[in-house]
């Protein structure tokens, strides 16, 4: 009696072996599919440009403020001609610092981003928004969007402080420079 129980067993777990391995076998290509759907989704969002809109946010104000600041306490040849440097300074620091960011948000975009929307979305999830589908998918992807871009923000702002504040600092005071060279008389 206690060989074919024996057997049984064996043979039960030779089974749950052969299962558990097939089922290893194709669970892997699942997830590098998965991967290659979020890869792709990622590619269409294109959401390393986020780094680039938080630095046009800053540097448009401070901008704008130095447009105010020249307004009516300038002569006009000299405000106009402020404002041509001020623009170009912060042309500039925009050349300088965008692949700085986008450096950043694509690091960021492989190790927070990408792992965030494989762990929250299906294969099939990710297939429709791929396809930009009038779906439930789609809403529930905007409504992730804060969230990710708020994450990314985050990381990418944490990651580049230490390089990109004194070089905004470096941007302000020069034209904080240009500004009072345009209203002394």
């Amino acid at each position: 009696m206690s060989t074919p129980i024996l057997t049984r067993s064996l043979l039960a777990l030779a089974l749950s072996a052969a299962c558990a391995g097939a089922y290893a076998a194709t669970a892997a290509p699942a997830a590098a599919s998965k991967q290659a759907l979020v890869e792709q989704v990622l590619k269409l969002w294109n959401p390393d440009t986020i780094g680039q809109s938080m630095l046009q946010i800053p540097v448009a104000d401070a901008v704008q403020q130095a447009r105010a600041m020249l307004q009516g306490r300038a002569v006009p040849e000299k405000r106009d001609a402020a404002m041509v440097d001020i623009v170009n300074e912060a042309k500039a620091f925009m050349a300088e610092a965008t692949p700085i960011t986008k450096a950043s948000a694509d690091k960021l975009i492989q190790t927070k981003i990408a792992p965030l929307m494989a762990e929250r979305f299906s294969e099939e999830e990710l297939r429709q928004l791929i396809a930009i589908l009038e779906s439930p998918v789609k809403k529930k992807f905007e409504t992730m969007l804060p969230e990710m871009q708020k994450t990314l923000g985050e990381g990418v702002a944490a990651d580049t402080r230490a390089v990109i504040d004194p070089k905004l600092q470096g941007l302000k005071e020069k034209i904080g420079l240009r500004l009072r060279a345009a209203v002394t008389p």
